[in-house]
């Protein structure tokens, strides 16, 4: 019997839709060329994490990372599609059973402070949702949290302070711990390290990767530090406006990319060389998600671009074993 995939997100798409206000509705029974915006956050999408897997998502600024992220915790609804855990998809579940089994689902943020309430205390911050889901008693609250903070490399004395009494570095291993307080599976680190010092980010994701051989955490890493994402995840996924185009093992993808946008975007990252090099920036700018492209959302950037490219969606292939790439190239190979 085969397993089950940790988390399976199938076929899943996010649209956000900004209704017309009560002026537009005024021109539009008048006539005027009036429709409500809608945003392509997320295309159809299929996404598949196992047990015990880091899985580093990456991408251009607005290309659907950390809406994907939420889709996959449950913070976002999905506008079609299917979220599976376990073999068990969601929607089917009756509510104490998803409430349940949404708890192994927790999500780091990208900026701690903005992300912690600063009129709580630490205790309260990383105790409150154990204490509310009835897995600690009140009574037992300071020392569970203490022990968490202590896992994550901070004094267990601090438990009476305020988010603002502490650092940068310090908060981020504050929202590690709160994520981990409900005892979680998967982590989704939404640019977890993102406003880090560069000495900082170093601690914080040795401290990732502790965490995950000590507690077999399953990881996905959302990042556009494709630094960051080679020395994190086992596989690394490739998305352009709202649509996975790449997944492949970490060594291979950054040995031998598939993708034209995996291959650009390789070729733009900084490497430390001691000859000189050009570096070549991925041309034009990300479309709007309100109005995508037609067929592969990369043709209008593409330099493989064919005709058959911006009529027709390419569909997720495996090229090789493990390698996963949507391109009209493929099939021409």
């Amino acid at each position: 019997m085969a397993e089950h995939a940790l988390l399976e997100l199938r076929d899943v798409s996010k649209r956000f839709v900004k209704p017309l206000d009560t002026a537009a509705r005024i021109a539009k029974l008048f006539g005027a060329q009036r429709q409500a915006e809608v945003v392509h956050a997320v295309d159809h999408a299929n996404l598949k994490i196992n047990s015990g897997e880091v899985v580093g998502l990456v991408g251009e600024s607005g290309c659907g990372k950390s809406t994907l992220g939420r889709m996959a915790v449950g913070l976002h609804t999905l506008s079609s599609g299917t979220r599976w855990w376990q073999g068990a998809d969601m929607a089917q579940l009756s509510t104490a059973e998803r409430r349940r089994r949404q708890l192994a689902m927790q999500m780091i943020f990208q900026d701690p402070y903005a992300s912690l309430n600063p009129r709580m205390r630490i205790q309260d911050i990383v105790g409150e949702a154990p204490l509310a889901h009835g897995m600690i008693a009140a009574a037992e609250q300071k020392d569970y949290v203490a022990a968490l903070l202590q896992k994550v490399g901070l004094d267990p004395a601090l438990v009476r302070r305020f988010p603002h009494q502490f650092s940068g570095g310090q908060r981020a291993r504050i929202g590690i711990a709160r994520a981990l307080a409900v005892k979680p599976e998967l982590l989704v680190c939404d640019e977890a390290v993102a406003a880090l010092d560069v000495s900082i980010q170093a601690q914080v994701l040795n401290l990732f990767i502790e965490l995950r051989n000590e507690l077999n955490l399953t990881y996905l890493f959302i990042s556009h530090d494709l630094g960051v994402v080679r020395h994190v995840s086992d596989r690394v996924v490739i998305m352009y406006l709202g649509s996975i185009v790449e997944s492949s093992p970490t060594a291979e993808l950054f040995a031998q990319p598939n993708h034209p946008y995996t291959s650009a975007l390789l070729a733009s990252a900084p490497k430390l060389e001691v000859k000189k090099i050009d570096f070549v920036a991925v041309k034009g700018e990300i479309p709007s998600p309100l109005h995508p492209p037609s067929g592969c959302h990369f043709h209008p950037r593409c330099p493989h671009a064919m005709p058959r490219c911006s009529v027709e969606q390419p569909l997720l292939k495996e090229i090789a074993p493990q390698h996963f790439s949507a391109c009209h190239l493929n099939d021409a190979a």
